[in-house]
């Protein structure tokens, strides 16, 4: 098993390795953040296709005939349709699966308007079943049309076809994980991408190890969740990371940035989640809830640090009534989490990644902070992260867990800022200090220099600063200077100068004596 294990390993390195080369190696001038529409897209389009392929073959398996053949059959065709898109959400046409684009363009007779043609199909496929809303708009940010690929439609299928050759030279398969297999390559592109793209990529994807640290601390001790929702999903990694841990039945998610939006939709679908088992929308989460009432198991977030927002009127909001405070106008990460708690239910816990400011800064937020653990009792713990783990931004992070069902007022405090693995631009957890957290936090026990667990009357004493250094001493005492061994230590220093000048003196004698006898 270990050894099955170890292979997939190693075909989904080679996988990725190959995945990146093309992107790399094909978008030219483009910027790799651009082009990532492009090559994702594809990628996505294959996944649909050779899914409606194989799910096709397998239903006219014991009739013994082609796809291609039923589809032409006007007395197969439309129950044909109507129970692969029942079944999968979506339907591909034989005349545009990706195979037979590969076909066309190996004969010459692809052109850039046939796959403008298979996406718009794809996307009208869903129009009348539960899945219309899933698709609406997905491949928008693959145009086309952009000059960016070519000056004339030659030109851009000339790249497109270029990039879907090289596509379906990579084997996505590796044995029964498929699936898998090829939504992780996926990610992996969108993480690579993220990391390529630098200060934008915060808006979307958070880097792997703190997506795992939050699914974990969500589930502890859970097997299955009814429902997990992420406010600002970027590209649902995150939420995906919990589908990881244990089984989810329902993923809820809203997303600001459209393309980003759409990146979601197709990660959630290249993972196998079934379109009627998540439901995401685009939108301003703080403006515009589109969850109104609904409740979740689990909430997590990376939300944009220290946004700008509109606090005005908000008090009449029932997200925000309560604390009598709002956030400020610069900063609106208590704002995200006062929305998250107001959609967390009475059982569940939430994990919420933040800018250590949160922490400690005063007025309104300091109100705000006070009644969610004097009152509210619903801060379970903080965990410091070290500096430099998100794209886009070098500056530590926290991360706060919340729980509704608390029947003690402690709180756990954790500084796990000095370990970490360095790399060259960022650096990263590893799964030993991932673990160590996660250990930490459901021991719930005092760890010298990196763990407390504190009681409400020492927190009350900090006047509710949660400052990570006042709970957790990390400081290190110096070793002990001896004073007689450093003077002895000097004393032996001069000694050993006194010799060499001495030793020094005799060979410039030496040398004046033998120049003179010469």
């Amino acid at each position: 098993m270990a050894e099955t294990h170890e292979t997939q390993a190693q075909q989904q390195a080679e996988l990725q390795k190959q995945l990146w080369a093309i992107a790399n190696d094909l978008r030219g001038n483009m910027d790799a953040n651009e082009f990532r529409n492009y090559i994702l897209g594809l990628i996505f389009y294959r996944f649909l296709s050779e899914r409606v392929e194989e799910y096709a073959d397998k239903l006219l398996a014991a009739d013994g005939i082609t796809f291609e053949e039923a589809y032409n059959d006007n007395e197969i065709k439309s129950d044909l349709v109507d129970e692969i898109t029942n079944s999968l959400g979506f339907f591909v046409q034989p005349q545009y699966l990706f195979g037979k684009m590969v076909k066309d363009i190996l004969a010459g007779q692809f052109s850039i308007e046939n796959l403008q043609e298979a996406v718009n199909e794809v996307e009208a496929s869903t129009v009348g079943y539960a899945s219309e809303e899933d698709f609406r708009g997905l491949f928008e940010d693959m145009d086309l049309n952009s000059s960016r690929l070519g000056n004339t439609p030659a030109k851009r299928s000339e790249l497109m076809a270029e990039v879907i050759k090289h596509l379906a030279d990579i084997s996505f398969n590796a044995g029964d994980s498929k699936i898998d297999v090829l939504g992780d390559a996926y990610e992996y592109l969108i993480g690579q991408f993220a990391a390529s793209a630098g200060k934008k990529a915060g808006e979307f994807y958070t880097p792997q190890q703190v997506s795992k640290l939050l699914a974990a601390l969500v589930t502890t001790s859970k097997t299955r969740l009814k429902s997990v929702y992420d406010p600002t999903m970027g590209s649902g990694s995150l939420l995906l990371r919990v589908g990881d841990n244990v089984e989810v039945a329902n993923y809820y998610g809203q997303e600001l940035n459209g393309t980003t939006y759409n990146l979601a939709r197709m990660n959630m679908l290249m993972h196998d989640v079934k379109p009627t088992d998540f439901e995401m929308h685009q939108g301003d989460t703080l403006e515009d809830d589109m969850f109104a009432e609904q409740q979740f198991e689990a909430v997590v977030a990376n939300p944009p640090y220290s946004a700008n927002w509109q606090p005005d009127g908000k008090l009449d909001d029932e997200r925000f009534r309560k604390y009598g405070k709002t956030a400020p106008k610069s900063k609106a990460d208590f704002a995200f989490v006062e929305h998250m708690l107001y959609h967390l239910d009475a059982s569940g816990t939430m994990a919420v990644v933040l800018p250590h400011g949160v922490l400690f800064r005063g007025a309104g937020e300091g109100v705000i902070r006070k009644y969610m653990i004097e009152q509210d009792n619903v801060l379970d713990a903080v965990i410091g992260l070290p500096a430099n783990l998100f794209y886009g931004t070098s500056i530590p992070t926290t991360v706060l867990v919340f729980k509704k069902n608390r029947t003690k007022k402690d709180v756990l405090f954790i500084d796990a800022s000095n370990e970490f693995e360095k790399g060259k631009n960022q650096n990263s957890l590893t799964d030993e200090n991932v673990q160590k957290i996660l250990d930490t936090y459901l021991a719930r026990e005092d760890v010298d220099k990196y763990a407390h667990d504190a009681s409400f009357d020492e927190i009350k004493e900090n006047d509710f600063n949660l400052n990570i250094p006042r709970y957790v001493d990390t400081f290190e005492e110096e070793a002990p200077i001896d004073l007689a061994q450093v003077e002895q230590d000097l004393k032996d220093i001069d000694a050993e100068i006194a010799k060499l000048e001495a030793e020094f003196e005799a060979m410039k004698a030496e040398l004046i004596s033998t120049e003179g006898a010469e």
